[in-house]
């Protein structure tokens, strides 16, 4: 079956099973290829290397889901993949068609918390051949593999937001939020409390971003957040 059938006729039909639904059913990763594992919200989310990955999507072996804002998806996505954002999807999530034994990647940009989020909400779901990118949507593209969108030949700046918490949310997300666009990133918060957030972006320094963390929220330019250590 070539990518071009897959798709059309869709998870349920190549996969077999049923249709999956999003509800909590405290799942585990089958994780059949023994990679090493991201935990989040404490599921162990396995993590593909982009070169496997990509040998999945030649062969019509896997889906895909973009864990990211939709004007992230809207400007540069892999090829076929569907908007299905970290944690828990959309309304009307297009993965609730496929059924519950589909192979499932997930990615985002920031290598892969976005998208490990996602991930462990399908895996919690049922969805236990789910997996996550190692290498983030960075590395698929890198490597010159098949990518869809409004603006996929732009060059993109790599931007780091770092900032400090208390060290008792260790493990917790810290998020990134464009004010006037729905693009996002996350990042976890380390032992000692700091966490960075990475940002691959193309727009103006000028626009404004909102950074939340468990114990603040703080808002103001790209130029702004990325010039010194964010703190309460």
């Amino acid at each position: 079956m070539n990518r071009r059938t897959f798709l059309a006729v869709g998870g349920a039909a190549a996969f077999g099973g049923v249709a999956g639904c999003l509800g909590n059913n405290s799942g585990t990763a089958a994780n059949e290829f023994d990679y090493e594992t991201t935990t989040t919200d404490g599921v162990a989310v396995p993590l593909a290397p982009v070169d496997d990955v990509f040998d999945w999507y030649e062969n019509d072996e896997a889906r895909f889901a973009d864990a990211r804002g939709r004007d992230q998806y809207e400007t540069i996505r892999i090829a076929d993949a569907v908007f299905s954002p970290a944690p828990d999807g959309t309304e009307d999530d297009p993965v609730e068609e496929w059924s519950t034994d589909t192979r499932i990647v997930t990615y985002c940009g920031c290598p892969h918390h976005l998208s490990s989020q996602r991930a462990a909400s399908l895996i919690d779901a049922g969805y236990e051949h789910t997996y996550a990118i190692d290498e983030g949507l960075g590395g698929w593209a890198n490597n010159g593999y098949p990518l869809a969108g409004s603006d996929v030949e732009t060059e993109r700046q790599t931007y780091e937001i770092s900032g400090m918490t208390s060290a008792d949310y260790a493990g917790q997300m810290v998020s990134l939020e464009q004010v006037d666009a729905d693009r996002r990133e996350a990042a976890p918060i380390a032992d000692d409390g700091s966490y960075t957030l990475q940002l691959h972006y193309a727009g103006s320094t000028d626009s404004r971003f909102r950074v939340e963390a468990p114990d603040y929220t703080t808002e103001g330019t790209l130029a702004e957040l990325t010039s010194a250590t964010i703190t309460a």
